[in-house]
């Protein structure tokens, strides 16, 4: 498994991260064994970099990684994150404070490697948003109390909201991490897209983070399952999603995802999934990349897609031209 350079931290982590979401929902609604398992394998394909957090299941994915860790004790590169709710404003050192705390329990661990914001970043809107400033000026002083005390080593965020505000936090050079949706239905985190294409704008935010010597850490690299091609998802799977910064709903997603079907009819790629996965990692501007599981096979087939390495130069100009037919398209 490649390893890749996280930022300023210095640290190494594998190509591929473990997510411990709810999308795919195998360490939230996996059977014991079966979870065990599939961290078990993520371990000898060279997987360093898990990802859970509280909002996952309401505690459950950190529940069920900690029962994970204390079995298998492996050497991993953790993080879990912290949302504010609107109650919380006002006190936001000691809502960060207790939410770390919790997950320290959950997960039986004494420190956790990585804390991230959860929440939307933007000056108004729906998801609980934050204001930049809010984050700037109260977040990060709070999260380096964490570090002096030994609780976290190294503080990111989640890159969505605004394309402006998030911006402005990445700018301010306060965090180590930002975790940022990149796919080929909106890849414009890492340079820019043809006029009129059909997904939020983040004009090169992942460009700027790594500029900045941020860890960029690729989600939604699937588009919450659409870049299948397929609307069926797993039983233990969540029923539905609802898309993040790319089509007005997932059937949008998953009808735009079949265009790059083109690629596996030109012989550049075996399916989809392979597609989508090996796209993010031709990107160098990208650290690691997490991918979500309902099951072991699907891990393996993740594991064998990135394995395979950049898509080669002939299949990145043929991606270009479909972008470009999606903005017409749109127009």
């Amino acid at each position: 498994m490649e390893h890749r350079r996280l930022g300023r931290t210095g640290l190494r982590l594998s190509v591929l991260g473990f997510g411990c979401g709810a999308v795919g929902g195998l360490m939230v609604r996996g059977a014991p064994a079966d979870q065990e398992r599939a961290v078990a394998r993520a371990l000898e394909h060279g997987i360093s970099y898990f990802d859970t957090a509280p909002a996952y299941g309401n505690g459950a994915s950190e529940e069920n990684f900690g029962r994970v860790l204390r079995s298998l004790k492996p050497h991993i590169f953790l993080s879990t994150k912290f949302t504010i709710l609107p109650e919380d404003k006002g006190r936001l050192a000691e809502a960060v404070t207790a939410s770390l705390e919790r997950s320290l329990k959950r997960l039986g661990r004494e420190q956790i490697e990585l804390l991230q914001l959860h929440n939307r970043i933007a000056r108004d809107g729906v998801d609980r948003p934050l204001d930049p400033e809010i984050v700037i000026q109260e977040l990060s002083p709070a999260l380096e109390h964490l570090k002096r005390q030994g609780k976290i080593r190294y503080c990111g965020i989640t890159a969505i909201g605004e394309t402006p505000a998030l911006h402005k936090v990445v700018d301010s050079h306060l965090f180590d991490t930002a975790q940022i949706v990149y796919n080929l239905l909106n890849p414009s985190a890492a340079g820019a897209v043809p006029p009129g294409f059909p997904a939020q704008d983040f004009q090169s935010l992942a460009s700027r983070a790594h500029a900045a010597q941020m860890g960029t850490i690729g989600i939604r690299i699937l588009a919450g399952g659409a870049l299948s091609g397929t609307e069926a998802r797993h039983s233990i799977g969540v029923p539905s999603v609802d898309p993040i910064a790319s089509g007005p709903d997932y059937r949008a997603d998953v009808a735009r995802a079949r265009r790059f079907e083109a690629l596996i009819q030109a012989g550049h790629v075996g399916s989809l999934i392979e597609a989508a996965l090996r796209f993010v990692i031709s990107n160098d501007a990208m650290s690691t990349v997490l991918v979500g599981t309902s099951t072991l096979n699907q891990l393996e087939t993740a594991v064998d897609a990135v394995e395979k390495g950049p898509l080669p130069p002939e299949a990145l100009d043929q991606i270009g031209a479909l972008w470009r037919e999606m903005a017409a398209a749109k127009a």
